[in-house]
C-alpha cells in the first residue's frame, strides 16, 4: 500500500513523501534502516476529485519533458543518479510526477534498475522511453539518452500543440454554432411562432423551415440526443473493430487538407523517433517494431510492421519502404542516403525536421484559409436566421402602413 510519511534527519530536517509497504510497522522499518526518524506514517488519502476529474491525476507531457530535461542536465553536471532524483523530487510540481518520483527513488535504493523502476509506469513512460533508458544504463551514456529523449519529447509536445492550435479555432465555432442553433430552436422559434400564429401573419418559406425543424427539435430532443449518444457509443465500439480501423484511418488519411496534415505529422513522429532509436544503439528491426506501435494510423503502424520483416530478411530499409506508397520520395532518399553513408539517424533526423517544417506551413495555410470559410458559413446561417425571423415582422409592418 501507499503511504504518506513524515521523518526527520539527523540534522533535524523534515522530509516527506510517499513510500510502498505493506503496512506501517514495515514503513517505519525501512525509514530508520535510512537513519530517518519517523514523526507520522498515515495510508494515503485519495483525492475524491481525481474520480471525478482523472486528468487531475495524470502527469502531463510538460511534466514528463521538465523531469526528464532536468534529470540529464544533473547526470552531465555529474551527480548520481540517487542524488538527482532526490534534488528533483523538491522541484517538481506535479503532484502525480512526485509520487512517480518517490516510488523511483525508494526502487533504486533497493538496487533496482532505474528503467525497472519507471516501467511500473506505463501511462507515463513510454515502451520507447523505457528502451532508450535501458539503453543508456547499459552503455554508461544515460545523460545523453536522457537529453536527446528530452529534445525528442520537446518536439513531439511542440507538434501536438500546432495541431491543437490549428484546429481549436474552428472546433470551437462549431460548438458555439451547435449551442446558439440549439437555444434558437428550443426557445426562442417557439416563442415566435406563437406571435406569428396569433397575428395571423403569411410566413415566407425560410420561415416555414425554421418553424418546422423548431417543432421537430422541441418534440423529438429527448429521441435525438438517445439516438447521437448510442450512435457514438456504436461507432467508437466499430472503430475499435479492424474492419473499422482500416476505414476510418483510410478516411482520415484522404481528408482535404487535413489528410495531408495528419500524414505529415505521422511521417516526422515516425522519422524523429526511429531515427532515435537507432541512434542509441536498438537494432533496426526492433527500432522499425516499437516505432510501428507509435503510429496514430493502422495502416502505417501495418506498413511499418511489414517493413520490419522484410528488413528482417536482409532488404534494405529504403527498398523496403518504397513498396508502400504512403513514404514519400523524398523520406526514401534521405533513408537510402542514410544507409549507404552509415549514418541513418542523421538523415532520419533531418526528414523529421522536414515533415515539421511541412506541417508548419499547412498549419500556416489552413488556418489562413479557414478564418474566410467558418466567417462565410456563419454569414449565411445568420442571414438565413434574420430573414426567417425578420420577414414577417416586416410584412406584417408594411400591411399595416
Amino acid at each position: 500500500m501507499k503511504l504518506h510519511y513524515k521523518a526527520a534527519t539527523k540534522e533535524g530536517k523534515i522530509e516527506q513523501g510517499l513510500i510502498d509497504a505493506n503496512d506501517i510497522d514495515a514503513a517505519a522499518q525501512y525509514l530508520r534502516s535510512k537513519e530517518l526518524m519517523p514523526i507520522h506514517i498515515l495510508k494515503e488519502q485519495e483525492n475524491p476529485l481525481s474520480k471525478i476529474l482523472p486528468m487531475l491525476s495524470k502527469v502531463k507531457p510538460s511534466d514528463l519533458v521538465i523531469f526528464t530535461r532536468q534529470l540529464s542536465s544533473m547526470l552531465s553536471s555529474g551527480l548520481t543518479l540517487m542524488r538527482a532524483l532526490s534534488i528533483l523530487k523538491d522541484q517538481v510540481q506535479s503532484t502525480a510526477m512526485q509520487e512517480i518520483v518517490n516510488s523511483v527513488i525508494n526502487d533504486v535504493e533497493e538496487g533496482k534498475p532505474f528503467s525497472s523502476s519507471i516501467s511500473k509506469y506505463p501511462a507515463v513512460f513510454s515502451d520507447i522511453y523505457i528502451s532508450l533508458i535501458k539503453a543508456g544504463e547499459s552503455s554508461g551514456l544515460l545523460d545523453k539518452v536522457l537529453a536527446r529523449l528530452a529534445d525528442n519529447l520537446e518536439k513531439e509536445v511542440k507538434l501536438k500543440g500546432t495541431i491543437k492550435s490549428a484546429l481549436m479555432y474552428p472546433i470551437i465555432v462549431i460548438i458555439l454554432m451547435v449551442v446558439v442553433m440549439f437555444i434558437m430552436m428550443i426557445f426562442v422559434i417557439p416563442q415566435l411562432t406563437a406571435l406569428y400564429q396569433n397575428l395571423n401573419v403569411p410566413l415566407p418559406l425560410p420561415t416555414r423551415i425554421i418553424i418546422g425543424l423548431s417543432g421537430f427539435f422541441k418534440t423529438f430532443w429527448p429521441i435525438i440526443l438517445i439516438l447521437l449518444v448510442g450512435g457514438i457509443s456504436l461507432f467508437r465500439r466499430w472503430h475499435k473493430t479492424l474492419e473499422g480501423q482500416l476505414i476510418i484511418d483510410s478516411l482520415i488519411l484522404n481528408l482535404p487538407v487535413f489528410g495531408k496534415l495528419i500524414k505529415q505529422t505521422i511521417l516526422a513522429e515516425f522519422s524523429r523517433t526511429f531515427g532515435l532509436l537507432v541512434g542509441t544503439g536498438t537494432l533496426v528491426v526492433d527500432a522499425l517494431l516499437k516505432t510501428a506501435d507509435t503510429a496514430g494510423n493502422i495502416h502505417y503502424r501495418n506498413a511499418i510492421k511489414d517493413v520490419s520483416k522484410q528488413v528482417e530478411k536482409g532488404v534494405t530499409i529504403g527498398e523496403a519502404m518504397s513498396v508502400y506508397p504512403i513514404f514519400p520520395p523524398i523520406l526514401i532518399q534521405l533513408v537510402k542516403i542514410g544507409e549507404q553513408t552509415g549514418k541513418v539517424d542523421e538523415s532520419l533526423a533531418k526528414a523529421s525536421e522536414y515533415f515539421e517544417r511541412e506541417v508548419d506551413q499547412t498549419v500556416k495555410t489552413l488556418t489562413t484559409a479557414m478564418e474566410p470559410f467558418i466567417m462565410i458559413i456563419l454569414g449565411i446561417a445568420v442571414a438565413f436566421l434574420i430573414i426567417s425571423v425578420i420577414t414577417p415582422i416586416y410584412s406584417l409592418i408594411s400591411s399595416i402602413q
